[in-house]
């Protein structure tokens, strides 16, 4: 009975054109561009492709001293040194037909003066050591408790070697 209302069901939400929306992430299509110039140390531009609504845009860049903050989608910053990572954040607020998005993203960011363009860090493993096994496996073996024992009785568990014995002879 029970797979027969399951299947007027189904039938009924196709007769009816029932339709799912695959969802749209706006926040993926979020990126950035940076500059240098002589007159200005740091420029920051957003970039969101397609949007048929409202875009908002609010800047947070922080030096080691100091935080600076803008809004719109361009942004100037002339008081971070070219030699500082900077820490560089956005907010993002997407109106659409009523429905609000907001987005958030943070980089760190260093200037490289043999391309004069800000880049971004990576994450980069500082070492990798491969574990070795503690275990040791040397014939002895122990009661249930972790105590040793030196004699096993018939259908005796004991461990040994780090498996749980039985003595059946």
């Amino acid at each position: 009975m029970g797979r027969l209302i399951k299947k007027i069901l189904f039938l009924l939400s196709i007769a009816f054109g029932l339709q799912s929306q695959a969802q749209v992430v706006y926040c993926d299509s979020i990126s950035y561009a940076t500059s240098s110039t002589i007159n200005c140390s740091f420029g920051v531009t957003g970039y969101i492709p397609n949007i048929p609504g409202t875009v908002d845009w609010t800047w947070t860049v922080c030096d080691a001293s100091m935080c600076y903050s803008s809004s719109g989608a361009s942004a100037y910053f002339n008081q971070v040194p070219l030699t500082d990572t900077l820490k560089v954040c956005y907010d993002v607020v997407i109106n659409i037909n009523g429905f609000t998005y907001v987005c958030s993203g943070c980089d760190d960011l260093v200037y490289n003066p043999n391309t004069y363009q800000w880049e971004k860090i990576t994450a980069q493993p500082l070492t990798v050591m491969e574990l070795q096994s503690d275990i040791i496996n040397d014939n002895k073996m122990y009661d249930l408790l972790g105590r040793e024992i030196f004699e096993i009785s018939v259908g005796e568990m004991y461990i040994k070697n780090n498996r749980k014995c039985i003595r059946i002879k």
